[in-house]
């Protein structure tokens, strides 16, 4: 920071101007004061770029961005006069280093600062994109790091979301390596650009290099539109959470609010910024800044003398003060990697969780021609006989392995790829269900109630809640895990900590009437009853959301929703889809079976289309709307013998839809079908011998089917 020069003005608007903060090609930042006292960074367009059309909408674009966005972690404007001779923009003295400066001093982040920042940072990001606008320049210095938590700053290229990138002139103005493929490439920019930008930032903080580098800014824009990002240097646990920030498609990036959602830091973290080198720096900064504003407010009292202004300005440059144009303040720490270390870095922490592994591919069966099948059948990759717990409640793939109830006890876990048992789980209940846990753990309950957790690929215990009285898991999402109590209760369970949130007495109508497994999402956790009824309740707190109650006796077809996005297709008599949010039918598609037992079995929803069994048809179905895409020739049977809840689901793998194809009529064997999706044409018909039980799941181009004992891998087209 330096003290004022020649051809400086003096005063701008209110604010007396005291040094000059930084500077660059548009224009100069100095450190103001109004007549209250209160310091300011007022920005200033420099008089020769003036008149330049192209750059004073520029800036009056980043005025109109920093005072529309309405945030706790964006610098507050305090004022602006884009009409002037010189244009300004006054906005809070935010005194704090930014987050290059915090990496380049003390190294990178400790987790529980990385996750309170990523999670503060991405709330910022929706709030700046619920106001309309994208920022387009998220980087290491545009985040300063102040004692009430991080301020994203620096409007100067913010631009409502449907504008493109590329400027009149031809130039980009994106910084290598932080701005996102479709930024380098010039294309229209929407938020998704910023989670990239985001995600290039926390590979930064959490491990001190760039996600991605080059010898040249030709040679590192490649690598962000072509290459893979760097993340070695990131903990193992975070990669997997950070990663899909920097997708390159950004239609399947996350929104900020999930990031905001996976990213929370664990509890006391709030705490910890009391303490530390940074935090303490930090404090020692505010101090010289209200110091710096003391000389014209306070009277002349006895004591040590004032420190000159000069001085004060030079110590607040070498501690890297930084102004911003932006909005308010959220909680969160600042520490370091030599604070007290997190427990999620300790090798025998049972919530040190290690990454999911990948998804072993299957190639697809390629015999098919264009028009006709070469042949007539999967082939079998693996089977295993006399395996499977016969009322095994599901198959469950979870990456390399596949995990199921097994006939000696409990559950196991056997490879994709060859079907050899990888680890077993004696004590686990099979028939309380078991789940994933975004595919690092699975989760099941033990005879005593507790709920146990495990590394799918190891089968290595970890985190324990003993207190949880579970008699089956019903679902979980990024925060907790939901069970069914024994004494009939919704209980949840804390995915961070293992403890126990909240516990619900359902409605009485539901009460030991419900059944696994439920579904969950937008903060709704969706269960069935056994008569067909559907209860909704709230993540947070448990409390019923809305009701559905049973559209026909349902018989043999059981009621089990599907989520997707913020709706909720339930099946029937009728293939609803609903808003999560308040159980408001969207659509409706009544079932043209016509008999008593007839009606749509489990839904499957698989990009733009839902899956579902239309009494004896498998049909696709248009998500939107409900409308009947193609409904194939008899290809299943919800009949008398279909007592089975997979019998009458679909299943969809690759370019396949699989369903069961019955006579009803227990002499006659079943026979697995594969159709087209595209079209429901019939591909492949597999016979299965006599069976009460039979469960369907898919991964990784495999199908895997489970026939009373048996367990069988298949190939899929």
């Amino acid at each position: 920071m330096k003290t004022l020069g020649i051809g400086d003005p003096v005063r701008l608007g209110p604010y007396r101007l005291l040094g000059v903060l930084g500077e660059g090609g548009m224009g100069k930042v100095y450190v103001g004061q109004d007549g209250a006292g209160v310091l300011a960074a007022v920005k200033v367009l420099r008089p020769e770029l003036a008149h330049d059309t192209n750059l004073a909408q520029r800036f009056v674009r980043e005025a109109h961005a920093s005072r529309a966005v309405r945030s706790r972690g964006v610098a507050a404007v305090l004022g602006a006069q884009t009409e002037a001779a010189r244009p300004w923009i006054a906005t809070e003295f935010l005194a704090g280093p930014t987050l290059d400066q915090v990496v380049d001093t003390y190294g990178p982040l400790s987790d529980p600062a990385l996750r309170g920042m990523a999670a503060s940072l991405a709330r910022t990001l929706a709030d700046i994109h619920a106001a309309g606008f994208v920022h387009r320049d998220l980087k290491p210095p545009n985040i300063v790091l102040t004692s009430e938590g991080p301020r994203v700053i620096d409007f100067g290229i913010a631009r409502p979301e449907h504008g493109l990138t590329l400027t009149n002139t031809g130039q980009i103005p994106v910084t290598p390596g932080y701005g996102a493929p479709e930024q380098v490439l010039g294309q229209r920019v929407a938020p998704p650009a910023d989670v990239f930008s985001l995600g290039a930032v926390l590979v930064y903080a959490a491990s001190g290099g760039r996600a991605f580098d080059g010898d040249h800014v030709a040679a590192l824009q490649y690598e962000v539109v072509h290459g893979q990002p760097r993340l070695d240097g990131v903990p193992p646990h975070l990669r997997t959470l950070i990663a899909p920030c920097l997708a390159k498609d950004p239609a399947v990036r996350p929104v900020p609010l999930q990031i905001a959602q996976a990213m929370a830091a664990p509890r006391g973290a709030d705490q910890v910024w009391r303490r530390g080198r940074i935090a303490d720096a930090i404090r020692a900064r505010e101090a010289d800044a209200r110091r710096l504003a003391a000389p014209s407010t306070a009277h002349l009292t006895a004591g040590p003398p004032p420190v000159p202004r000069r001085r004060l300005l030079a110590g607040l440059a070498g501690a890297g003060v930084v102004v911003a144009a932006g909005g308010g303040t959220t909680a969160w720490w600042l520490g370091t990697r030599d604070d007290t270390a997190s427990r999620s870095t300790r090798t025998n922490d049972p919530f040190d969780i290690p990454p999911a592994v990948r998804t072993p591919v299957e190639r697809l069966d390629h015999r098919l021609g264009k028009d006709e099948p070469a042949g007539d059948h999967p082939a079998s990759i693996w089977s295993l006989s006399d395996v499977a717990d016969v009322y095994s409640p599901g198959l469950l793939p979870v990456r390399d392995v596949l995990v199921l109830g097994v006939a000696s006890g409990g559950i196991a876990g056997y490879d994709v790829a060859n079907g050899k048992r990888r680890w077993s789980a004696p004590d686990i209940l099979a028939k309380g269900g078991y789940l994933s846990l975004s595919d690092r753990l699975v989760a099941g309950v033990d005879g005593q109630g507790a709920l146990r957790t495990f590394v799918p690929s190891t089968g290595v215990a970890k985190w324990v809640c003993p207190d949880a009285e579970a008699a089956t898991v019903l679902a979980a999402d990024t925060e907790a895990l939901y069970v069914l109590t024994k004494g009939g209760r919704v209980r949840s369970v804390g995915r961070s900590d293992a403890k126990i949130r909240w516990t619900a007495t359902v409605p009485a109508d539901f009460r030991e009437n419900l059944i696994n497994p439920a579904v969950v999402g937008q903060g709704r956790l969706v269960l069935t009853a056994s008569d067909g009824s559907v209860l909704a309740v709230r993540t947070s707190d448990g409390r019923a959301a809305w009701t559905r109650t049973a559209h026909f006796d349902e018989h043999d077809i059981k009621v089990r929703p599907a989520v997707s996005g913020d709706t909720v297709y339930i099946n029937g008599g009728a293939l609803e889809a609903c808003r999560l949010s308040d159980g408001k039918t969207i659509w409706s598609t009544k079932s043209t079976g016509g008999g008593a037992r007839d009606g749509w079995g489990s839904p499957a929803v698989d990009g733009e289309a839902v899956y579902a069994s239309d009494g004896n048809h498998p049909t696709r179905l248009d998500k939107r709307d409900g409308s009947r895409m193609w409904t194939p020739e008899r290809t299943g049977y919800v009949g008398e013998s279909m007592t089975s809840l997979d019998k009458s689901r679909i299943l969809v793998a690759a370019h396949a839809v699989w369903a069961f194809d019955s006579s009803g009529l227990r002499s006659y064997p079943t026979e697995l079908v594969a159709a087209k999706a595209a079209d429901g044409r019939q591909v492949w018909r597999y016979p299965l011998p006599d069976f009460d039980n039979v469960r369907l799941a898919a991964s990784g181009n495999r199908v895997f089917v489970m026939y009373d004992s048996a367990l069988e891998a298949l190939t899929t087209f």
